[in-house]
């Protein structure tokens, strides 16, 4: 199953010509070998159309399902730490996991979820120490309009 589309491995305006055909007003549809037409679901329209925007950004798009796991290097790679530090998050709890023999595995669900409280964490943190600076008459951007 090839799960990773890359945005090179297009011809031409292929990318932009499905981008087209997304933005219409009816669902586009499937036409199999009899010339039968299954309209799209709206998730998965949905889903298309996001795909279809990141190819046109040059990103490639890899598709895993929820569950799929992860080692915990994996985990570190995605998260953008060390595997230790993936290792001690898992046996502090703070990430779900289970073992494979003795190798710790992680699911992508419970790795996104950890990646996602921990990002909102960061940001209402800075924003809060924002606001107190901010509050305290210390924010100063240095700007004053004169470039000279």
């Amino acid at each position: 199953m090839k799960r990773r589309i890359d945005s090179s491995s297009f011809e031409g305006g292929q990318v932009k010509e499905l981008a087209k055909v997304l933005q219409s007003k009816q669902l586009p549809a499937l036409v199999d070998a009899e010339g039968d037409r299954t309209e799209l679901p709206k998730p998965i329209f949905d889903m298309l159309t996001d795909v279809v925007e990141q190819l046109k950004k040059g990103s490639s798009i890899i598709m895993m399902p929820e569950d799929e796991t992860f080692t915990t290097q994996a985990a570190a790679n995605f998260l953008g730490v060390s595997r230790q530090h993936v290792v001690d998050l898992l046996e502090d709890g703070k990430i779900d996991f289970h073992y494979v023999g003795t190798h710790r595995r992680v699911k992508f669900q419970d790795l996104k979820a950890y990646k996602d409280k921990r990002d909102n964490e960061r940001r209402d943190g800075l924003n809060e120490l924002f606001k107190e600076v901010s509050d305290a008459g210390k924010y100063d951007t240095g700007y004053t309009g004169d470039e000279s």
